[in-house]
């Protein structure tokens, strides 16, 4: 049943207002249970065991001497394992990554691809067993270094047209008063979440059930169900509760394993990755390097615009970091000219990480303002507000709301941006220099179909159930304020459940798209079940239900840019004698759309700042060129910000309201990361007068800073 929306003046009283999760008292005290800790009968456990070779074939498995060990029940590998059907077009528009695809063939592609399962009646058990199991290899030269003149670079589409370009570029940076021309680097990250992958699979009443943890129910049962030729009905994943996810938390290897020894076995069987097997089985955010290119007339204006940027993917599977996409939207030149490549290697998958692409990207085109603001004489954020495009610097599309603006005056109002010396290495405080640097920050606000369903029940309350995820957004919270507001009714009246693939297509919790867009498929269940209880005079014992479905409203929408924006504030403290780096205050203020929850939208944002600051200073996944594998792939070889590394933040947001849009969320998960690393690299520039070009900046690159801190000048380290 396709359902209308009601308008804004239908959602009041609830939303808005600041609550704490719903679900928050179970989470701190252990009640709520992740997907690793779900009790099941005759619940069996496997252990994957990933390749030491990063190129070659494996030769042979030996099971047997495993296969005698205590409690052994079965090892899975190439020669054993179900064939999948891995021909076919996911959800997000793109084939499976076949590192998911396990045992499907003897060629190893990265160090770490799976080789075998190992499945045994406890967990260590099946651990003891996977580390005695000997895989012998024929082992192949490999290549897991990217540089920027890699001969197999090439341009690569991914979920944007991989260049775009108007305008004569070369001609223009030469009659440019003044030009940047720099490359900027990005290394290797990883989303670390706090809890591990894990899932259970097993076979009920001739269903298969998979208990997961994950960023869309409907997601992972349509891929599983493809992938093992099954009917999408006959399989159910549920994914109540979530530990972080930050774009990692899709179909993955433990699942798909899972899956094929719950049906060897007959018996439930529970898959857990373990941190190191995150680092090439979770995903990751590839290494960038950007070159970008600026030229502009005396007054600021930017006359040539060039942001390229090359990232690696495997070679088993295209994944784009459209770095070079953010350029396409803050600004725009007489000649503009994007591009984003990509160079297969022997290298794990990358994946979607939270802000895929603004968040490197921003960072080099921030970078690079920030430079030409210098060279120009013009105050970095005079220079962005002068070059605010009336509509899409290459789509041509009028903006469907964009108030960067007002988010730099009211942060540099609230920041005291007025105060500034505008020259570096001036500043000091005993043994730190101190600097000041901002950023400008944009991402998409997108919705994607969705179905609800609501119902009526007989005491008076409201059930809404919908294929959700809370990755720790708060949605649960967000989505009882909407259903309440829409039903109007109070929240404690309403009840919502999420994470089961039973409840109909959804869209994912990614691309901060999630809440939009149930809270559209919310709303128009709502509606219509409200016409419905006016014209009933009893609601039957087993009450009345609605479904909605977006998809007709969704196209319905007028084709515009629609974009988040905010303006990121960075103050930091450096000492060259140590080349220690503290940042000692950030602002963001955001234009974001209708803010459903400020309490838990001030958490996303201030997650997203603080984890600007940590790829701003420290998180760094590096890999030895010799072996292929990383360093210390752990918690305590890649290094995150702590509380110590964290200021007090301070996050805020201004109105930003789109007149066609009946459900005004534009989502605040990503946001928070883009321009937050190029914001504390420009403090670092404005305290030292270094420029520092490759993240992170540790404390070893500013002690490698040539020559002494200029006064009024720059230095490029």
């Amino acid at each position: 049943m396709t359902t209308t929306t009601p308008g804004p003046s239908a959602l009041r009283g609830a939303v808005g207002t600041a609550r704490t999760r719903i679900e928050g008292r179970e989470k701190v005290t252990g009640a709520a249970r992740y997907a690793g800790e779900i009790p099941f009968a005759d619940l069996a456990h496997g252990w994957l065991v990933l390749s030491t070779v990063t190129r070659g074939r494996i030769l042979d498995v030996e099971t047997a001497p495993v296969l005698a060990m205590p409690g052994v029940l079965t090892v899975l590998h190439h020669g054993n394992a179900p064939r999948l059907k891995t021909d076919y077009v996911g959800m997000l528009g793109t084939p499976p990554d076949p590192t998911c695809a396990v045992f499907q063939n003897d060629r190893v592609p990265f160090a770490g691809w799976p080789v075998a399962l190992v499945v045994a009646e406890t967990p260590e058990e099946a651990r003891e067993a996977a580390e005695a199991l000997v895989v012998t290899y024929d082992s192949e030269p490999h290549d897991t270094a990217l540089h920027p003149d890699h001969p197999g670079a090439y341009p690569a589409d991914g979920h944007m047209p991989a260049e775009t370009e108007k305008g004569d570029l070369e001609a223009q940076l030469a009659a440019s008063a003044f030009v940047v021309d720099a490359e900027y680097t990005t290394p290797e990250e990883q989303h670390s979440m706090m809890e591990p992958h894990a899932a259970t699979a097993r076979w009920e009443g001739g269903r298969l059930e998979v208990v997961d943890s994950n960023q869309g129910a409907g997601w992972v049962q349509g891929e599983l169900a493809t992938m093992f030729s099954l009917d999408a009905s006959s399989v159910r994943v549920r994914s109540e509760h979530i530990g972080g996810g930050f774009g990692s938390k899709g179909l993955r290897a433990h699942q798909v394993s899972a899956v094929m020894a719950a049906t060897a076995l007959q018996r439930p069987v529970r898959v857990v990755l373990t941190r190191r097997q995150t680092f090439s089985l979770g995903g990751y955010r590839s290494p960038t390097t950007q070159r970008v290119r600026l030229g502009a007339a005396p007054d600021g204006r930017l006359l040539a615009l060039e942001h390229r940027s090359l990232n690696q993917t495997s070679t088993v599977y295209e994944f784009v970091e459209p770095s070079a996409g953010v350029a396409r939207v803050l600004y725009d030149a007489d000649a503009h000219r994007t591009a984003n490549h990509v160079v297969r290697l022997d290298v794990p998958s990358p994946t979607w990480m939270r802000a895929p692409g603004e968040a490197p990207g921003s960072f080099a085109i921030e970078a690079a303002l920030d430079e030409l603001a210098e060279r120009g004489g013009i105050d970095p954020i005079e220079l962005r507000l002068r070059n605010e495009p009336d509509v899409g610097p290459v789509s041509g599309l009028p903006f469907a709301g964009n108030n960067l603006a007002a988010c730099f005056r009211e942060g540099a109002r609230r920041f005291g941006w007025a105060d500034r010396d505008p020259r570096p290495g001036i500043r000091r405080e005993g043994r730190w220099l101190l600097g000041t640097g901002t950023a400008a920050a944009s991402f998409g606000a997108g919705a994607a179909p969705s179905t609800a369903l609501v119902t009526a029940e007989a005491d008076g309350s409201f059930t809404v159930r919908i294929t959700a995820a809370d990755i720790g957004t708060g949605a649960r919270t967000a989505l009882t304020l909407i259903a309440a507001d829409a039903l109007e009714t109070a929240p404690e009246q309403v009840r919502v459940r999420i994470g089961d693939s039973d409840f109909g297509p959804a869209m994912i919790a990614g691309g901060s798209m999630g809440t939009r867009s149930w809270a559209w498929a919310v709303t128009a269940a709502a509606a219509e079940l409200r016409e419905r209880l006016a014209m009933t005079t009893s609601i039957p014992p087993e009450g009345i239900t609605v479904r909605s479905d977006t998809t007709e409203a969704l196209g319905a929408l007028a084709r515009k840019e629609r974009h988040s924006f905010g303006a990121q504030f960075a103050e930091v403290a450096v000492d060259t004698a140590t080349g220690e780096i503290r940042v000692r205050r950030m602002l963001g203020v955001f234009a974001a759309g209708r803010i459903v929850n400020p309490l838990t939208a001030r958490n996303q944002l201030v997650g997203g700042m603080t984890w600007g600051i940590s790829m701003a200073l420290h998180e760094e996944a590096v890999r030895d060129r010799n072996t292929g594998g990383h360093y210390a792939p752990d918690l305590a070889g890649y290094h995150v910000a702590t509380h110590a590394d964290t200021p007090a933040i301070e996050v805020d947001w201004v109105d930003d309201h789109d007149p066609e849009d009946p459900v005004g969320i534009k989502g605040v998960g990503e946001i928070g990361i883009v321009g937050a690393a190029a914001a504390v690299a420009n403090a670092v520039w404005h305290a030292t007068g270094v420029r520092h070009r490759d993240l992170p900046i540790r404390p070893d690159r500013v002690l490698a800073a040539t020559g002494p801190v200029p006064a009024g000048g720059a230095v490029d380290a």
